[in-house]
């Protein structure tokens, strides 16, 4: 059945921005704030809804808060990096017998098409790939966004003519291999090739050029590689680019934990405020969704470096636009932040629903090359308590 049939709640978002926190943030001193010992010298602070607090360090997300939907009952058993990011970006738990695709690589396989620049693109550092839908759906990675693109520009010597006259050639030799080895290899090769194309020849291009921006745009967003891929990524979703991942690596934090958390916070707050801002400002809001995730929390206790520990019990995720009602909780901790007592959310719900609020059905199975059928998140089931109403 199409998606349209089987989803229920407000129109289905079109572009998708995730903003990763690589490493575990600690939930207890960012979106799900204690008291007591387990704070540490952290403080929460009281936010535009009443009742929600979040980190004192988060100031210009407070007054935001009612744009946001916080989970703050994440739970998991991945406890390791490696696994627990394959599980948050899959919504399966890794195994050697099927490579399943990312989120990213489901919602550019629905929505590709609709820009000439890549479907998926991933700014600061590598996001999952696409695993059986193709390498035509991976990620196109960006390790800085103030960088543009490399190799889009003919080389030396070389114009349209003689560039198509080469284009021509290769497709030719490649279209004798294919039909005598049968290699779909050489099928992918060739869509990723005039996808390049395409970017190469599109004049959605000038979105990666931030000069073009106000100095107080740039200087709203903050003054770190983050802030820029968040800036970035609301122009590439402006071009209509599906979906765009930007990296905030830094929040491994097993030592010095509470000055480390807070510089993160720093970081954070102005680019994510600024992003939300810009969106509504745009009209952008209803038809892009935003996800802020990592892989797992941190430990309530604080271990003898000062630090916590990885803590896949309970952990928070944030949600907002794309038919997320804002300025709400979904779930609860215990008052150490240590156990989920009211919501569990399991990864697999929190895939489902992204992919639900980007139109795509996620009961669909797709048959693998090896004959077996896999749907798009491991029983996952949309938190339907998070739509905005109709």
């Amino acid at each position: 059945r199409a998606a349209d049939e089987t989803r229920k709640g407000p129109p289905a978002a079109m572009s998708c921005i995730v903003l990763w926190m690589n490493g575990g943030p600690s939930h207890i001193d960012t979106f799900d704030p204690k008291r007591g010992a387990v704070a540490g010298p952290l403080k929460a602070r009281r936010t535009r809804v009443p009742g929600l607090e979040i980190s004192e360090h988060l100031p210009q997300l407070a007054d935001q808060a009612d744009q946001l939907a916080i989970i703050r009952s994440m739970t998991s058993k991945e406890g390791n990096h490696k696994r627990a990011r394959e599980l948050v970006h899959t919504g399966y738990a890794p195994t050697p017998t099927v490579a399943h695709p990312s989120m990213g690589a489901w919602i550019s396989e629905a929505r590709q098409g609709r820009t000439a620049l890549p479907s998926f693109i991933s700014i600061g550092s590598a996001s999952h790939g696409a695993g059986f839908l193709g390498v035509h759906h991976g990620p196109f990675v960006l390790r800085r966004a103030d960088k543009p693109p490399e190799n889009v520009a003919y080389g030396f010597g070389v114009e349209d003519t003689r560039f198509d006259r080469r284009l021509a050639a290769l497709e030719h030799i490649d279209k004798g291999f294919s039909s005598s080895v049968g290699d779909r290899s050489v099928k992918n090769r060739s869509l990723v090739r005039s996808r390049a194309v395409a970017m190469m020849r599109a004049p959605e291009l000038e979105a990666f050029a931030l000069d073009a921006e106000a100095d107080a745009v740039k200087a709203a967003y903050g003054d770190s590689r983050f802030g820029r891929g968040c800036l970035l990524a609301r122009r590439l979703v402006e071009r209509h680019v599906p979906v765009v991942e930007v990296t905030l690596d830094g929040w491994d934090t097993p030592q010095d934990n509470f000055e480390r958390v807070k510089k993160q916070m720093g970081i954070l707050d102005p680019a994510v405020a600024t992003l939300l801002r810009e969106l509504r400002e745009r009209d952008l809001m209803r038809t892009t969704l935003v996800v802020l995730m990592g892989e797992f929390g941190r430990t309530p206790k604080i271990n003898g470096r000062g630090g916590r520990d990885h803590y896949p019990g309970a952990w928070s995720a944030v949600l907002a636009g794309g038919g997320i009602r804002g300025g709400q909780v979904y779930g609860a901790t215990d008052e150490r932040g240590e156990k989920v007592i009211a919501k569990a959310t399991g990864v697999p719900d929190l895939m489902a629903t992204i992919l639900d609020r980007m139109g795509l059905d996620t009961s669909r199975s797709v048959m693998t090359s090896s004959g077996r059928p896999i749907t798009m998140t491991d029983y996952g089931t949309p938190i339907r308590a998070l739509w905005a109403p109709s």
